[in-house]
C-alpha cells in the first residue's frame, strides 16, 4: 500500500486517480482548494493550494507520492496556473529534502512528436485557447527536465482524453504520441488513471515523460 496525496482530486482526471488507487488498496489524501466541495470517494480530505509551496509541503510530508492532477483548462489564465504550480510543486517538495515523496504529474498532450520535429501543438485549425494550453503544459515539462533532484514523472495523454469505460489496457512510448492503426490517438480518463497507477506501483519512468493512449 501506498500512501498518495492528490491535488487536483475534485477534477475528472483527479476524481479517476482517487478512484482507482482506491480500488488497489492505496490510501489516498484528497488536496484540493475547497473542501466542503469535495464530492470523490476518499475520506481523507485537505486543504491546499497547488499554487503555494508551503501547501505542497505540508500535504507531501509523509507521503508516498504525490500527485498533481491540476490541468488548468484552456484560456489566457492557463500560463498563470500550469508552469507557476510546478515551480511551486517542486520547491515544497525540495522543503522535505531527502523525505520527499516521488511527484507524479498530468501533463498535456501538446508536446508529442506526432512526427520528427513535429509536435501535436502545430496541428493547423488549433485555436489560440487550444495552443495556450499546450504551450504551458510545455513549459511546465521544460522545467521538470531541469529538476535533478527529485523524482518526478509527467504522465501526458492522448490527444483525445475522453469519458469511458475502464478497460485497463493501453499502450505507452515517452515522446511520440501513440494513435491506433487508423492514425486516432484516444484514452479514457479511467484508462488514463489506470497508466499513472500503474505507474506509481512499477516506477518505469522516473525522470521523464510519458504517454498513453489506446
Amino acid at each position: 500500500m501506498a500512501r498518495i496525496a492528490v491535488f487536483g482530486a475534485n477534477g475528472s482526471i483527479g476524481r479517476c486517480i482517487v478512484t482507482e488507487a482506491l480500488s488497489r488498496g492505496h490510501r489516498v489524501t484528497a488536496a484540493v482548494r475547497d473542501p466542503a466541495r469535495y464530492q470523490g470517494l476518499t475520506p481523507e480530505i485537505t486543504r491546499g493550494d497547488v499554487l503555494a509551496a508551503e501547501d505542497v509541503t505540508r500535504v507531501a510530508e509523509g507521503q508516498d507520492v504525490l500527485v498533481s492532477a491540476v490541468g488548468g483548462g484552456d484560456g489566457p489564465g492557463t500560463r498563470r496556473l500550469v508552469e507557476p504550480a510546478a515551480r511551486a510543486l517542486v520547491a515544497g517538495l525540495r522543503a522535505l529534502g531527502s523525505a520527499a515523496p516521488r511527484l507524479i504529474v498530468v501533463g498535456g498532450a501538446g508536446s508529442l512528436e506526432t512526427a520528427p520535429g513535429v509536435c501535436v501543438w502545430d496541428t493547423p485549425g488549433l485555436t489560440a485557447d487550444v495552443r495556450e494550453m499546450m504551450h504551458a503544459h510545455g513549459e511546465a515539462l521544460a522545467f521538470f527536465r531541469t529538476v535533478a533532484d527529485l523524482q518526478w514523472t509527467v504522465l501526458s495523454p492522448a490527444a483525445d482524453l475522453l469519458p469511458g469505460e475502464r478497460t485497463g489496457h493501453y499502450r505507452t512510448d515517452t515522446d511520440r504520441l501513440v494513435i491506433d492503426a487508423e492514425g486516432r490517438s484516444a484514452v479514457s480518463i479511467p484508462d488514463f488513471a489506470v497508466a499513472l497507477v500503474d505507474e506509481i506501483e512499477q516506477p518505469r519512468h522516473l525522470g521523464e515523460r510519458f504517454t498513453c493512449a489506446h
